[in-house]
C-alpha cells in the first residue's frame, strides 16, 4: 500500500495515499484496534448534517468565506446521500468522547473539499479540519448531538413505521378472533373465558402504547447539546451559533430542534438517551410477551394446546419430518434478548458521566443504535411471516364448557362455597361445571346454562 505524510499535534504519520482521512484518525485506528465494530451510517450521516448546518450559520456569521462554506455543505451533503462511507474507519471502542470520530469527518470533509478546490489532501492551507469544518464546535457537545439526531431519524423511519405495521396486523387479527371464544388463563391454570380476540387486543395495546412512548422520547431527544463546546460553558462559539445551527437542523429534518437550556446536563449525561433505551427495553418485554404467548398457543399440534396455527415457513426438524416450529416467534425472542443486553450496556454507560463529561458515548450510541435496527426488522418480519398467516382451529372453543373455573359465573348464585364444591366435584369426576351444578343445586337447568353463557362472561356488563 502507498502511504502519504500528514502532520496533527504530535507528529508525522503515514495515512494510506488513497484514504480522504488524516493523521488523526490514521492513530485513532493504531490505537484502537478492538473490533470490527463502526459507527452505523445513519449515525454518520446526522454528523455530516451538523458539518452542513455549521458551515452555513459560520458563514452568516461572517467567520468563514462563501466558497469555504460552499465546499463544506457540498462535500456534508454527498456523506449524507451515502458517499464515503469507507472513509470511517474508527473502532467503536475508542476515546470516550467520540473524539477520534469527529475529527475523522473533520478530515474527510477537508480533504475532499481541499481537492474539490484545486488543491491536494493533507492541504490544511486550503480547508482546515479544525479550523474551518469544526468551527465553533466541539467533539464533546457534536457527538451527543450527532447521537441524539441519529435516534430521532431512526425512531421516525425505521421503529415506529415498523411497529405500526405490527399494530396493524395484531389489531386485524383481533377482529378476525373476536368471535372464537376459549378458556383464558392466570397462573398458566384455566381461568374464565376469553375471547382470542380480546388476547390479541391486549396485544394491540402493548404496542399503541409503545408507540406513544417512542414519540415521547423524540421531543426529549430533540434537545441538544450542540453550543456548549468543552465543557458546557459554549467557549470559543459565537453566542448566536448554536440557536442558528438549530434552527438549520430544523429544517433539513422537518420538527423543532432546541438548544438546551442547560449546557452542563447535556453534556455530563446521556440522560435523555438512557431513557429513550428505557423505553426500547420495555418495547421488547412487551414482544418477547406477544411471541412467548403465541408459542403456547400454536404448542402442539396434538400434545399442547394447538389454539392456533402458524404459518408453516420452514422445516422444524432434521430428523423429525412433519414438524414445524415456531421459528419466526423465536428469531424474534432472540433479538429481544440481545437488544435487553445493549439496554443494559446503555445503563452502564450512563453511569460514567464523570464530572463535565460522559465517557461511554460512543459504545452507548452503537447499543441503541443497532437495538432499533434489530427491532425494526424483525417486527417487519413478525408482522408478514408469523401475525398475518395465523389461524384459529377449534381448540379454544372445544375448551370452554370443560374448563372448571366456568364455575365461578355461579358464585352470585350459591355462594363462594358451593361453587368450590361444585368445581372440586368436576374435577374429581371428569364432568362438567353444568352437570355438576344441575346435580347439587336447585337451579332449573335452564338457568344453569344461562348462567354458564361463556358470551354472557365475556361482556359482563351486558
Amino acid at each position: 500500500m502507498k502511504y502519504r505524510i500528514e502532520k496533527d499535534s504530535l507528529g508525522e504519520m503515514q495515512v494510506p495515499e488513497n484514504a480522504y482521512y488524516g493523521a488523526q484518525t490514521q492513530r485513532a485506528v493504531e490505537n484502537f484496534k478492538i473490533s470490527n465494530l463502526r459507527f452505523s451510517e445513519q449515525f454518520i450521516k446526522s454528523l455530516a448534517l451538523i458539518k452542513k448546518s455549521a458551515a452555513i450559520v459560520n458563514n452568516k456569521l461572517g467567520l468563514i468565506e462563501n466558497d469555504v462554506s460552499k465546499v463544506i455543505i457540498d462535500v456534508s451533503d454527498e456523506i449524507i446521500s451515502g458517499k464515503y462511507m469507507n472513509e470511517f474507519v474508527i473502532d467503536i471502542f475508542q476515546t470516550g468522547s467520540g473524539t477520534s470520530t469527529n475529527m475523522n469527518i473533520n478530515e474527510v470533509i477537508a480533504n475532499i473539499a481541499a481537492e474539490k478546490m484545486g488543491g491536494e489532501k493533507g492541504d490544511k492551507n486550503v480547508i482546515h479540519p479544525n479550523d474551518h469544518v469544526n468551527l465553533g464546535q466541539s467533539s464533546n457537545d457534536v457527538i451527543p448531538t450527532a447521537i441524539h439526531l441519529a435516534l430521532i431519524e431512526s425512531i421516525s423511519v425505521k421503529l415506529i413505521p415498523s411497529l405500526n405495521l405490527l399494530s396493524n396486523e395484531i389489531q386485524s387479527k383481533s377482529k378476525e378472533f373476536e368471535s372464537v371464544i376459549k378458556t383464558g388463563r392466570t397462573h398458566l391454570q384455566d381461568a374464565t373465558p376469553i375471547t382470542l380476540g380480546q388476547e390479541f387486543y391486549g396485544y394491540y395495546g402493548q404496542i399503541s402504547n409503545a408507540i406513544k412512548k417512542l414519540n415521547d422520547s423524540i421531543n426529549w431527544l430533540s434537545e441538544v447539546a450542540l453550543g456548549g463546546t468543552a465543557v458546557g460553558t459554549g467557549i470559543n462559539t459565537h453566542k448566536d451559533f448554536s440557536q442558528m445551527v438549530c434552527k438549520e437542523l430544523s429544517t433539513e429534518l422537518g420538527l423543532k430542534i432546541n438548544e438546551t437550556e442547560n449546557h452542563f446536563q447535556a453534556q455530563s449525561t446521556i440522560d435523555a438517551i438512557s431513557a429513550t433505551s428505557g423505553i426500547i427495553k420495555s418495547i421488547v418485554l412487551s414482544i418477547m410477551k406477544i411471541c412467548n404467548d403465541i408459542r403456547w398457543m400454536g404448542s402442539g399440534p396434538r400434545g399442547g394446546f394447538g389454539e392456533i396455527n402458524l404459518p408453516s415457513v420452514a422445516p422444524g426438524s432434521s430428523i423429525m419430518p412433519g414438524k414445524i416450529n415456531p421459528v419466526i416467534a423465536e428469531s424474534f425472542l432472540q433479538v429481544c434478548a440481545h437488544v435487553y443486553g445493549n439496554c443494559s450496556t446503555v445503563e452502564l454507560s450512563a453511569q460514567t458521566g464523570n464530572f463535565e463529561l460522559n465517557v461511554m458515548l460512543p459504545v452507548a450510541a452503537y447499543n441503541i443504535l443497532e437495538s432499533i435496527d434489530l427491532i425494526s426488522h424483525s417486527a417487519v418480519n413478525f408482522s408478514e411471516k408469523c401475525i398475518s398467516g395465523l389461524q384459529a382451529t377449534d381448540q379454544g372453543p372445544k375448551s370452554v364448557d370443560r374448563g372448571l373455573s366456568m364455575v365461578t359465573a355461579l358464585v352470585p348464585e350459591i355462594g363462594y362455597d358451593l361453587s368450590a364444591k361444585i368445581a372440586q366435584e368436576a374435577e374429581k369426576s371428569g364432568r362438567t361445571i353444568s352437570e355438576v351444578a344441575i346435580e347439587m343445586t336447585d337451579l332449573s337447568e335452564q338457568k344453569i346454562n344461562d348462567v354458564l353463557d361463556p358470551f354472557k362472561m365475556i361482556n359482563p356488563g351486558l
